[in-house]
């Protein structure tokens, strides 16, 4: 913005010199840079910029063959826009404006038979400037493509290989989950039944016990197949890695705060998950409705020891919201494990903020693996 205004101001500057010193017409050199001013800012647009300084450089030849410029101030203007074209255009649509410009300075020398050879080594001198600048800057450009270009490469294949060995974790998972369901399962199952006739044939309540122990047994082992069979997380730290990744990625600023006593909470995996979707989706959330890039994370303690969660984002005005899938989803999942959350909004802000507790409230909604 600082470079825009800069370019304006000198723009403005030289037409003001030309208007006070060099015009015989007051009020059509006036009109004149209105147009010119009008032109010169629609450059920010980036779209047929090479005709917008053909344009400025037309406008400059109908005031100098209508009310007359002084050389060293039509030489100034071209001067500037040859300057500001430089970081615009393209090699070969600068080369072609440079002998345009050239054309026009020379000839207007030309008819004042002035200085006709200071103005022709001048532009020499000064054209040979612009069309090194122009080269550097194209290839700085083409740097910065290929760079980005190298980033967005980089980053999916980051993004290949973490998928690759998650997979590749899930599928072990999998298997050992597969492989306890059939051995450990099915055994604790015979021996649940073995049990059972046992106690019907002799009668004796010491069956019955040993009879509850394996069911529970085979209760854990089910919960254990269950959570081994879910994608792994890592609870505050996969929520570390999921920020890192939205800046890297969505020029997402996030101001993460981990209050004192959170890190040592244990959760269990299933609620480390809703904890990374929790997030994963507020921050999804602020990034599609949000027109601004900065979030506010944290996350806390309470005093009977659960997780405390609050994601804010700024919003433009507060204007009544729905509650989608992704929000129901993300409110469902947290009843699940017996937690809560609220999601509102302030005439600046939308809050997301809630608790997950780590009791064990969530195991009754754990389903079973049948035998």
């Amino acid at each position: 913005m600082a470079l825009f205004f800069g370019r304006i101001s000198l723009f403005s500057c030289i037409w003001s010199f030309v208007i006070l010193f060099a015009s015989k017409s007051t009020p059509f050199s006036i009109s004149l840079f209105a147009i010119s001013f009008a032109l010169f800012c629609l450059l920010s647009l980036d779209k047929r910029v090479i005709y917008i300084y053909i344009s400025l450089s037309v406008i400059a030849v109908l005031h100098m063959w209508t009310v007359g410029t002084d050389a060293f101030f039509i030489n100034l203007y071209f001067y500037f826009l040859l300057v500001d074209a430089t970081f615009r255009l393209n090699e070969r649509q600068i080369n072609g404006y440079l002998y345009f410009n050239l054309f026009i300075t020379i000839f207007y020398a030309i008819i004042n038979e002035k200085f006709l050879i200071e103005v022709i080594l001048l532009n020499i001198f000064f054209y040979i400037f612009v069309i090194a600048s122009n080269r550097i800057t194209s290839e700085r450009e083409e740097l910065r493509d290929m760079y980005e270009q190298l980033l967005r490469e980089y980053r999916k294949s980051k993004r290949m290989n973490v998928s690759a060995e998650r997979e590749a974790r899930l599928e072990e998972r999998t298997k050992i989950a597969r492989d306890i369901h059939d051995s450990v399962g099915h055994r604790l199952t015979a021996l649940i039944m073995k049990m059972e006739i046992l106690s019907i044939q002799n009668k004796y309540d010491d069956y019955k016990g040993l009879k509850q122990m394996a069911t529970e047994a085979l209760e854990e082992t089910r919960q254990a197949v269950t959570v081994l069979q879910e994608e792994e997380t890592e609870g505050i730290a996969s929520v570390v890695q999921l920020i890192r990744k939205l800046e890297a990625e969505s020029q997402l600023m996030v101001q993460f705060t981990i209050k004192q006593g959170v890190l040592s909470i244990s959760l269990t995996n299933q609620k480390n998950i809703v904890l990374y979707r929790v997030v994963q989706e507020a921050l999804t959330n602020a990034m599609r409705h949000s027109p601004y890039r900065e979030v506010n994370v944290v996350l806390g303690k309470s005093a009977i020891g659960d997780v405390t969660f609050e994601i804010r984002n700024a919003i433009h005005r507060a204007d009544q919201f729905y509650y989608g899938f992704g929000l129901t989803n993300m409110k469902k999942r947290i009843e699940e494990i017996n937690g809560n959350v609220e999601i509102y909004q302030t005439n600046q802000q939308f809050v997301i903020a809630g608790t997950i507790p780590c009791g064990e409230g969530e195991m009754n909604n754990v389903p079973s693996t049948g035998g």
